[in-house]
């Protein structure tokens, strides 16, 4: 599994190169790209296409060659092999039937967009493309992906093609008006950009749309909500309701999914302090 550039053809390592270029196949999910790569480093390797179309062809060929004895360097258009790509079938396929899988990291848009955001975070939930179609099951793989994300606390990354980047940013605005997005393109080319607001704010400026656009989305903490469905302000008016102390209240709403910060905050309004002490 070979990482290749995602824009700028100087990132790929000398490793990458010279394991291209001792392949007896380059597998590639497009390779009239594969070709363009191949000519930069001056390898000139046979190439196959593999494949979200012709998956259940190749495979049974690849293996084959694997079995004789074939060294196979597994490539995508960009990045790593497998994410967002169907490279993973064949990576599972070849462990399965007793080959060796090694990897040859490389550079990755996610990880990129997550530096260039400038969140401070553990981690990350990454959900790559959601689905193009039909409407209501994009819609509600973004739902649960923003849930998932807010009840880690945690910023979600997605991948999201030029043509349906400005339905992504009204569908994020609707879910998370109180969200922040970091909306990077052309990442490592001359171009680059990062747009970093609320959705709707990055929306207005977003000016061209060209390339493959990565979008972290923060401050889902908001977007939580405790496990019996109530509104988080109703929840802590009520425990204020009940005699709880701000700590008690806190930590209920804690429990719900929101972070110490925004939990204390509303802890207090439901007691009518301020909003940052924890007493």
């Amino acid at each position: 599994m070979v990482g290749t550039p995602i824009g700028n053809l100087g990132d790929l390592s000398p490793r990458a190169a010279e394991t291209l270029g001792s392949a007896d196949l380059v597998v590639a999910e497009d390779t009239r790209v594969a070709a363009r790569l191949l000519s930069h480093v001056g390898a000139r390797p046979p190439t196959m296409s593999f494949n979200e179309h012709n998956v259940a062809r190749r495979l049974p060929e690849l293996l084959g060659r694997l079995d004789g004895g074939a060294l196979l360097a597994l490539t995508t258009d960009a990045g790593m092999p497998g994410v967002s790509d169907p490279g993973g079938q064949l990576v599972a396929a070849a462990r399965e039937a007793g080959h060796v899988v090694e990897v040859v990291p490389g550079p990755a848009a996610v990880t990129a967009a997550m530096a260039l955001s400038g969140l401070e975070a553990a981690g990350f939930v990454f959900g790559g493309f959601l689905p193009a179609r039909p409407v209501a099951a994009r819609r509600a793989m973004l739902e649960r992906m923003l849930a998932a994300a807010a009840g880690l606390a945690l910023p979600l990354i997605l991948y999201e093609a030029p043509h349906r980047i400005r339905a992504l940013l009204s569908e994020l605005d609707a879910s998370t008006p109180m969200g922040t997005v970091a909306v990077c393109r052309e990442l490592t080319k001359r171009h680059e950009e990062v747009l970093v607001g609320s959705p709707r704010s990055v929306a207005t400026r977003l000016g061209e749309v060209r390339g493959e656009f990565t979008v972290v989305v923060s401050g889902l903490e908001f977007a939580a909500a405790p496990a019996d469905g109530m509104e988080l302000g109703s929840l802590a008016a009520a425990a204020a309701a009940q005699g709880l102390g701000r700590r008690s209240i806190a930590e209920l709403l804690r429990a719900a999914g929101l972070n110490r910060r925004r939990a204390y905050e509303l802890a207090g309004e439901a007691l009518g302090k301020g909003p940052l002490s924890e007493r």
